[in-house]
């Protein structure tokens, strides 16, 4: 139940509105950033809600208990509002969305709705939609460990303590040809095994992309050649020269972790523990060797 302003309460009950939704976007570790379906600027809070965005939504869902309440909202992509590259970048993922109801008219007036997060976007040339999950959206995330043979421990933290700046873990390169925003032939890393840096990642130093990161898929050496292929392309094109460091990537097996990084002693999984035809299997009547009687021959 939501509790309205006395201001707000009056103007409803006047029977003429004039009121908007403005949504509050505030990434993880960067400023908020507001928009609104109105068609002027609307400010309160120290935030300037835009009308430029040209964001439209879905109708609240609403329901009893824990199920996740979502809704989508769709917008135009520009420059001065919300940009394709900061979007592919992955700068708004998990960034927190507050969804207001407001009088335009007098700002003050205003109630908040819903508080999630940003879930699923989906973007085009021109446009984008997002997903704004209700914060029952959190129930749904696994917690606390998982009994299985991979190791749950992510390469490089506190539990796993490998050390990827050791230069056996870590590698600096550049770019030498560019196939495409994935996919890219490089120098600098030639004295590493095929498969070394795959499910590592790459982190850009230099170039269009310098500062942002993404997740290795295939990390090849044929001779002199060596390739790089990430999972998803970069937002801004790779070109020859940009420069950028690599690390080691992890299949998280046990082999893996005593072999290549001699890290058995901290492998947070469970290499042993038995499968499913041992876990339902149960005792059988097994006949004596020498085919007499279980129980004697005399």
């Amino acid at each position: 139940m939501k509790t309205l302003p006395s201001g707000l309460q009056d103007h409803l009950d006047s029977g003429t509105t004039t009121l908007c939704w403005c949504w509050k976007l505030a990434p993880v570790g960067a400023g908020a950033r507001g928009f609104t379906d109105h068609d002027a600027d609307v400010t309160f809070d120290g935030t300037t809600y835009l009308a430029s965005s040209g964001f439209t939504a879905s109708e609240i869902d609403s329901t009893l208990g824990l199920a996740v309440d979502n809704l989508s909202v769709a917008g135009a992509l520009s420059g001065d509002a919300l940009a394709e590259a900061d979007l592919a970048a992955g700068v708004y993922d998990a960034a927190t969305v507050e969804i207001w109801r407001v009088n335009w008219a007098s700002p003050g007036q205003r109630v908040l709705m819903r508080t999630g997060t940003l879930g699923e976007v989906q973007r085009g040339h021109a446009g984008f939609t997002a997903e704004l999950r209700g914060l029952a959206a959190a129930l749904n995330q696994a917690q606390g460990r998982v009994f299985g043979f991979s190791c749950d421990a992510d390469l490089g933290d506190a539990r796993c303590t490998v050390d990827l700046s050791a230069p056996a873990f870590h590698g600096a390169g550049t770019v030498v040809t560019a196939f495409d925003a994935r996919r890219f032939a490089v120098s600098g890393l030639d004295a590493f095994a095929t498969g070394w840096f795959a499910g590592g990642k790459l982190a850009w130093t230099g170039g269009a992309n310098a500062g942002r990161a993404m997740d290795i898929k295939r990390h090849a050496v044929s001779g002199t050649n060596v390739t790089i292929e990430l999972w998803q392309p970069m937002s801004e094109a790779v070109a020859p020269a940009d420069a950028f460091a690599a690390t080691a990537g992890c299949d998280k097996q046990f082999a893996t972790c005593k072999s290549r990084f001699a890290n058995a002693a901290n492998f947070r999984g469970f290499p042993y523990m038995i499968g499913n035809d041992a876990a339902i299997s149960y005792p059988t009547q097994r006949a004596p060797l020498d085919g007499g009687s279980r129980y004697g021959n005399g």
